[in-house]
């Protein structure tokens, strides 16, 4: 049986089976667990605390531990219900605190994070796709979501489940989405097919990163402009917000809890404040709003510190009306944020970019007013807080006036050398000058001084060359004096010293060697710009031509009266079109 007969070799029935994903995911939904988990262990401790240090406890230990989880809920933006209430109607609780937002989206986010970094594909392990991974964390987020709700429905305050149904899971994919985007190195695409082509050719232009910057940096500055006013109206009515704080316990334990309460919706307070200086204001139940044009309504107010720093109820004042300058400086910003750093950008890109940005911080304000409010309860405390829309539309409005014109403005004056630069090329051409197009005189200027180094400074004014007169050596002059010989270069206007001359033996006559009428009359032949070359008197005799150096260095003359000069090195190459002038510097 020859090879060509022999069975070909097959592959083992039982092929080595493809790792298991399991360990992997199960990792994964453990991680979103203990995220939901450190959530509500880090509430019930603070509230555990606080229910031992009131002299007062309602409730036992249990009671605690539900309204923990109520208030987990609460951070999710879930409404809770309050029933023991004076008139015996319940009474929902919808304004969430926005500071207690930060705590489980960041451990949510690190979870997906985490996740997404734990299979490297070292040792046989599979990494696991990013959908898998946000799958898998939010599969053991929301389980211990579920549990809590359930929870907290036997406490004082429990939550509403259609509200809790949709605000923790919105909470959770928010959040694992950012953290499954950031441990894939924060790509912009491609994204899914099932995404419309339009939208991902657009996520990838660097317009739309730009719009989202600049929109992004005047949500923040309205938000601190925000901030600004909530600082300084509550530095001007110090005495009314003390008397509030104090006014409501006299327990250091319910004081702590107050001040607590304050800081979490100190980010409610600058969205409110933010609102405020757009104009659209907000509202303070029973039909009442605060806006700077006026404080008009009856406000049915709960006893609180930070709304004890409202403005005063009448028509607005100049002082309040001033509050518009923070919505112009977020404009400003916008604006500034908006301009692109390359040059072949045009004018108009800019412009809309800059529209993009305005729209960007106007849907951040309008979210950030839609999550800072809500019902403190029913009938005429329904409704608290800022309109969204109205907020929105403001933050949209009053960033797009200043904006556009700045990121144009700023635009021009960026790009002004390069404008200049192309018109003069314009002009050149239109004129037909080609040395001057380009750019061309600049770069070859700053070749030829590169290549010569420190032979070709800055350029001056170009010396007036003087002839020099042969003169006979005097008794004033010593014998080994030396002279100064000096290169003129005529194209470039630049003296450059050359090699001294050696001084003359003892006894022997000096001569200054200057160039002849003959080599004058060369000069145009070789190519070498005219200069001033001196000439003789009339009627003198012409001089006659220097003698060339000997090349066996002997220093014998071919001439009588010559004095011998021995040949010397050159210390730098020669020069084009150079002539050497002799002038005589006085000894001593």
């Amino acid at each position: 049986m020859t090879d060509r007969d022999a069975p070909l070799p097959t592959a083992p029935r039982h092929a080595a089976p493809r790792r298991n994903r399991s360990p992997e995911a199960a990792a994964c939904v453990f991680g979103g667990a203990v995220a939901a988990g450190l959530g509500l262990g880090f509430l019930a401790v603070l509230v555990i605390v606080l229910w031992i240090s009131s002299p007062y406890p309602d409730s036992g230990p249990g009671g605690a531990l539900h309204l923990a989880a109520g208030l987990w809920l609460l951070a999710h933006g879930t409404e809770l219900v309050r029933y023991d209430t004076l008139s015996g109607v319940p009474a929902p609780v919808g304004v969430t605190p926005l500071l207690l937002i930060a705590l489980p989206a960041l451990l949510m986010r690190r979870a997906a994070r985490l996740g997404s970094a734990s299979g490297d594909g070292s040792d046989g392990d599979e990494v696991l796709p990013a959908s898998v991974v946000f799958s898998a964390v939010l599969c053991g987020y929301l389980g211990v979501g579920c549990l809590a709700t359930v929870y907290a429905a036997g406490g004082p305050m429990p939550a509403d489940p259609l509200s809790a149904a949709w605000h923790v899971p919105l909470v959770a994919v928010l959040a694992a989405a950012a953290g499954v985007w950031a441990a894939k190195g924060r790509p912009l695409g491609p994204l899914p097919r099932w995404v419309p082509e339009a939208l991902r050719r657009a996520v990838v232009r660097p317009r739309y990163a730009v719009a989202v910057r600049a929109g992004t940096a005047g949500a923040l500055s309205l938000a601190g402009g925000g901030a600004l006013l909530v600082g300084l109206s509550l530095a001007w009515h110090g005495k009314e917000v003390e008397e509030a704080f104090l006014a409501l316990t006299g327990v250091w334990s319910g004081r702590f809890a107050v001040l607590l309460l304050a800081l979490a919706l100190l980010p409610n307070a600058m969205v409110w404040g933010a609102a405020y200086a757009l104009g659209p204001g907000f509202a303070l139940g029973g039909g009442a709003s605060a806006t700077p044009l006026g404080f008009e309504g009856a406000p049915a107010l709960p006893r609180f510190p930070l709304l004890a720093a409202l403005p005063p109820e009448g028509p607005g004042t100049a002082l309040t009306c001033a509050t518009a300058v923070l919505p112009v400086v977020a404009g400003l910003v916008v604006g500034w944020f908006a301009v692109r750093r390359a040059r072949e950008v045009r004018r108009a890109e800019t412009a809309l970019t800059a529209a993009l940005g305005a729209l960007v911080c106007g849907l951040l304000m309008a979210g950030l007013a839609a999550v800072s409010g809500g019902p403190l309860g029913s009938g005429r405390l329904a409704e608290f807080g800022p309109v969204w829309w109205a907020t929105g539309a403001a933050a949209f409005a009053w960033t797009l006036v200043p904006a556009v014109p700045l990121a144009v403005a700023v635009h021009s004056w960026r790009t002004r050398p390069v404008r200049k630069a192309a018109e003069a090329e314009e002009e050149a051409l239109a004129a037909g000058d080609e040395w001057h197009t380009g750019g061309g005189r600049e770069v070859r200027w700053e070749a030829l001084r590169r290549t010569a180094g420190t032979l070709v400074p800055d350029l001056g004014p170009e010396p007036t060359a003087q002839p020099a007169e042969p003169s006979a050596p005097s008794a004033d002059t010593p014998s080994g004096g030396r002279s100064r010989r000096l290169t003129v270069v005529r194209g470039l206007g630049i003296g450059l010293p050359a090699v001294p001359a050696r001084p003359a033996p003892e006894g022997a006559a000096r001569e200054d060697r200057a160039p002849t009428a003959a080599a004058a009359a060369s000069a145009p032949a070789a190519g070498l710009p005219p200069g001033p070359f001196p000439q003789p008197p009339a009627g003198a005799p012409a001089p006659a031509p220097a003698p060339a150096p000997d090349p066996a260095g002997a220093g014998a003359a071919s001439a009588p009266g010559a004095v011998p000069v021995p040949a010397a090195r050159p210390l730098a190459p020669p020069v084009a079109g150079a002539r050497v002038l002799a002038r005589r510097r006085p000894a001593g």
